[in-house]
This record gives C-alpha cells, structure tokens and sequence, in this order.
C-alpha cells in the first residue's frame, strides 16, 4: 500500500512539472519570442492626416491646422532630477504650459515595457515652435512631431451640421485601432458619422534599434491612407444668410432639393464647435447647458415637435388610403364639433366658422372640422400607419448620427406607453397635428418632397465621400392622382390666393411657391376661454410654434423650404418670411432652372399692386 502511494505521489509530482515545462516551452512561446523581438525591433505607427470637409462650393468647413506635438523619452529618472530637468527646458520655452500636468501624464504612461517616446503636449501652433524648435532638437530626450488640430472656420454657422471632434476615450480606443493612436474622434455630425472614413488608416515603420532603444536600420514601412475628404451639398454662403435672418427669434430652417440633397439645415441658436477641439471648459459647457435657447440641441434632426397643420396634406392622403373616395364628400364648419352627449367643444380655429367645406378649400383655410370630421370616419390606426409610410413618425435615414423618430401614436402605441385605452377625441386631436403627435422638421421636408414629387427621398447631407458620389435613394409612393393634385392646387392657393394663410408674406415672389402653415399649441386652450388671446398677448414659452413648409416652383418642383420658428405664432406671419427670403435668395443666385445669378443689384417687383426693392 505505502508503495503504491509512494508511485502516486511520484506521477503527480512528474506530472505538474511535465505540464509547466509545457506551458514554458511551447505555449508562451509565442508571448516571449514577441517580447524578444520588441527588443530588437520597433513599430512606430504613422498617423493619417484627417480628411477635410467641405461645402458644393469648396468652402472649406472642417479643417487641419499645421502644429507640432512634444513627447519625452520613456525610462527617465526622478530622483537625480533628470525628467525634471527635461520638463523646465519644456516650461522655459513655452511658459503656458503647466510642468504639473506634464508630469502627471509621463508618469501614467511611463513603465518598463513601454520603449515609446511619451507625449506631454498634444498641439503647439506651427509659428509658436519655430522659434524653439532648433533648442529642442538638441535635445535627445525630446521628440517633436508634425501635428494637425481640427479647425471650423465658419464656426456656428455649421456647428450642427460638420459637428467636431474631440479626445476619445478608453471604450472608443479600444475599438479603433486608428482612433487608440491618434487620440481624437468625431464625437457630433458629420465628423462622428463619417469617421471611420475621415480618420483614413494607419501607417508605420519597423525598425531595428539597440538595446538602447536607438534606430540603427528601417526593415519596413507602410505609408498611412490619409486625407479622405467629404464634399457636401451644403451651401455655406444660405447657411450663413438663414442663421443671420433668424435675428432674435428662435427655430430651425431646412432648404432641401425635391431629390433629397440638403443645400442647409439651420438650427438657431448655435455654438462654436472649436470649443471642444482641445477639450471645453467647465465655463463654456455650463453657460451652453443653461441656456434656455438650446443652442447645443440640433433641432431640425433632435427636436421634436407638434406639427401642427402641416401634417394634413398627408392627413388627407391617408384618409383617401383608408378609404377610397372619402375625400369626395364635404364637410360643414360651424366653428366647432362635439361628441356624443359631451358638450366638450373641438373648436375650429376659426371662431365663426367655414361652412361647406371641400378639400382644397380645407387646405387653403386650414380648417380644422374638416379633418375633425374625417378621422372619426378612418380611425387612429389607419391614419398614423399611413402617416408613418409617408415619412412621418420615423426616421428620414438622414446622414446625420443619433437621430430621432418622433411620434405618430395608434392604440398600442399608447397602451405600451401609458397603459391606457385610446379616446375618440384624441383622434381628433391627432387630425390636426397635436395631441401626443411629434416630428422632427427634417420629417416635414422630406414628407413635403413627397407631396410635391409622389417620391419619398432620403435625405442627404454629403454629396462625395472619398471621391465617390453619394447614391440618391427614393421610394416611389402611389396616390390618387386627382386628390393629390388638388391638395397640390390647394397649397397653392395658400401661398398666392387672397384667403391663404400665407398669401401676406408668399405671393409676388419671382417663382411660384405652393406651401401650408402651422401652429402647434404648446398649453392648451380652457373650454371656458370664450375668445382666444392672440399669440402676441401670451407669455412667450406660452405661445405656439410656428411652422412652414412649402415647395417651389409650383409646376416642376426642384426646391422644398421648410421653417419653424419656436413659439413663434402663426406659421404665416413669422415663419413665411423667413421663408420668401430664402426663396428671394435662392432665385438671385440662380438656383432655379433657366435663372442665371444676379449681380449684387437691387430687383424691383410688383408685390400686392406695390412696388418693392428686393436685394
């Protein structure tokens, strides 16, 4: 027996070390024949210059700006003063830099593994370092390097659009390679959308170095695949005019081709997107946090608002959907409807009343009973899954990161959310673009294309990626062709028909707009109020959105221009505008088929039997 257990020990003993042999010589002998070679050999990575950004005419918007980067030799003793030393010739010739920040970061990175030169000073400006430059290079424990840093020339004026960039993070390094040494990455717009190209690939050299971590034969290089460029279909110079034009109000305003192509997308207020280049102060982001105005928020893809009357062209259409012919019959507009035995008041914008109603009409008037009268008949479910296949309630697939859906609700949309049952007169409500109802104003543009061409679009903000062309992508979309063609002739009769919501501000432009208002209640409106305050008598966070959106011209639409302006009013009075001047610009500069851009001299047209100067 005690033989036998002596046998035992014995294999067990032969065994554990027959196994670690094993892991010695055979399993790790990748990680130290690896770690022998990091000894004699060196991979430096070659970073890629970022590619630019640019807007249709060349302008550049996202830009790099020529510098230089500081590193120190790793392995540096502290306690004969030597990394000292090295840091005040540092702070010497560059006395904004803080020797105690500089320390800090060579001692996290600094280890006996990493043979990699530390950098201590992310960007020092090209004119800055040449004075130095010529002392530092001395200097063995010093290394300079070519830099780049991101700049934004226009600044506000594209913030929301081009985005920036800033440091990345440990979850973001370790999931780009190129991202991991370069140390930046898009964090908003396009920079963050497009940055797996911006970014470009990874370059680098071997060497053979000495045990002193000394270069002595190159082995390998690969240049890296840089300056990815992204051409948009913005027009900086309308981007710039809308934003000015916003003046002290506040909104959004889109200009779109009916083919999808975004020429700007202004959401006012807006921020200076250098603020983050090098990190933002604790300042800078409180002050953007608490202002009430939202500049940091991108409305047209972020913002999420009630449509108000815009949404019933396609309310109209997707009655006809549900059901063919309904749009054929009149309604009547005493001003108000009621349900059942309730004496709950639907009220009609207009107090007095329409009368007999038919669907041009309704457009043209906005009137509310119209469409009041017409979901009763169609019911929610049918209207917003109608809705959404027009573009409404889901997203545009704009080439734009984190971008919202918004809220076209049915039944199960709020039993999920509220746990509810749906009530008849929430459909009205929905009718006319309020209730729980939500869009972004991106969605108003594109499902205004639609009405102007019977084609969904998606919408697009980059016109070349890297040299190739953007695809255009569109859905064609089937209507009844008569109805349609009179929501058609009743848009127009908003914009150019004495009666039309935005006759005041549309007609006697140089081309033919067709277009539909909106104002979108924020605060309800108490049963017992007998006469509605006007908005201008409201307190301002109180007073509706004003909304419009419109397309040009009438007859071979190329243009769609949609604005909102928050807490704005009526969409007529203060939206259109903005609005007809964007229209007014566009045809100066030639924008329009058989248009040729104008000299900087006034137009004199007629406007309403009134002459009036158009610059």
């Amino acid at each position: 027996m005690r033989y036998k257990i002596t046998i035992l020990i014995f294999l067990v003993i032969w065994g554990i070390m027959i196994a670690r042999l094993y892991h010695l010589s055979i399993k790790s002998n990748i990680y130290y024949e690896e770690l022998a070679k990091e000894n004699i050999e060196r991979k430096q990575y070659i970073k890629p210059v970022r590619g630019e950004i640019m807007d249709s005419h060349d302008n550049l918007l996202a830009m790099n700006q020529i510098g230089f980067s500081i590193s120190i030799m790793p392995h540096l003793r502290t306690k004969d003063h030597t990394l000292d030393r090295v840091v005040d010739i540092l702070v010497k010739n560059f006395p904004d830099l803080n020797k105690t920040v500089m320390m800090k970061v060579y001692k996290k990175h600094n280890s006996p593994y990493n043979h990699k030169f530390i950098k201590v000073v992310d960007f020092v400006h090209y004119a800055d370092m040449m004075g130095a430059y010529p002392k530092l290079s001395l200097h063995d424990e010093i290394k300079i390097e070519a830099e780049t840093k991101r700049y934004y020339p226009y600044g506000k004026y594209a913030a929301h659009i081009v985005g920036y960039t800033g440091r990345s993070n440990k979850k973001e390094n370790k999931k780009d390679p190129v991202v991991n040494e370069v140390g930046k990455v898009g964090k908003s717009g396009l920079e963050r959308y497009y940055n797996h190209v911006l970014e470009g690939e990874l370059g680098y050299e071997i060497t053979k170095v000495t045990a002193t971590n000394k270069a002595i034969e190159l082995l390998e290089k690969k240049e890296p695949k840089d300056n990815k460029n992204i051409k948009l279909n913005i027009d900086i110079d309308l981007q710039k005019m809308i934003y000015e034009r916003f003046g002290d109000a506040t909104g959004v305003a889109i200009v779109m081709r009916t083919n999808g192509e975004v020429l700007a997308a202004v959401s006012y207020p807006s921020y200076d997107p250098n603020l983050f280049v090098g990190g933002i102060s604790v300042k800078d982001w409180k002050a953007l946090q608490e202002d009430l105005a939202h500049p940091f928020t991108n409305k047209f893809i972020h913002g999420t608002y009630p449509p108000g009357s815009t949404i019933k062209m396609g309310m109209a259409l997707a009655y006809e959907k549900a059901q063919p012919n309904i749009l054929s019959t009149y309604e009547f507009c005493p001003g108000y409807i009621t349900l059942g035995s309730s004496k709950h008041k639907f009220r009609c914008w207009s107090r007095w009343g329409h009368g007999k109603v038919g669907l041009r009409r309704a457009i043209r008037e906005s009137c509310d009973v119209y469409f009041y009268n017409k979901s009763l008949k169609v019911g929610i479910n049918a209207m917003a899954k109608n809705l959404r296949s027009f573009g409404l309630g889901v997203k545009t697939g704009v080439d734009l990161p984190r971008e919202y859906s918004g809220v076209i609700p049915d039944k199960n949309w709020k039993m999920k959310r509220y746990k509810q049952p749906w009530y008849m007169g929430e459909t009205v409500i929905a009718s006319i673009g309020q209730g729980y109802d939500l869009v972004t104003p991106l969605q108003v543009a594109r499902y205004t294309a639609l009405i102007a061409t019977s084609k969904l679009v998606t919408p697009m903000i980059a016109k070349e990626v890297d040299g190739k062309p953007v695809k255009h992508q569109e859905i064609p979309v089937k209507f009844n062709a008569y109805y349609l063609n009179e929501i058609r002739k009743g848009m127009h009769d908003v914009c150019n028909i004495k009666g039309g919501t935005a006759f005041k501000t549309m007609s006697g432009l140089p081309i033919l707009v067709a277009g539909k208002t909106g104002t979108s209640q924020v605060t309800s409106i108490p049963q017992s109020t007998k006469k509605r305050l006007k908005e201008d008598e409201l307190a301002y966070f109180h007073r509706s959105h004003a909304w419009i959106t419109t397309y040009a011209p009438y007859v071979d639409p190329e243009f769609v221009v949609t604005v909102l302006v928050e807490h704005g009013g009526h969409g007529g009075s203060t939206s259109g505008p903005i609005a007809a001047d964007i229209y007014k610009w566009l045809y100066k500069k030639g924008y329009f088929k058989g248009t040729k851009p104008q000299k900087e001299t006034p137009q004199v047209i007629e406007i309403n039997n009134s002459v009036t100067t158009v610059h």
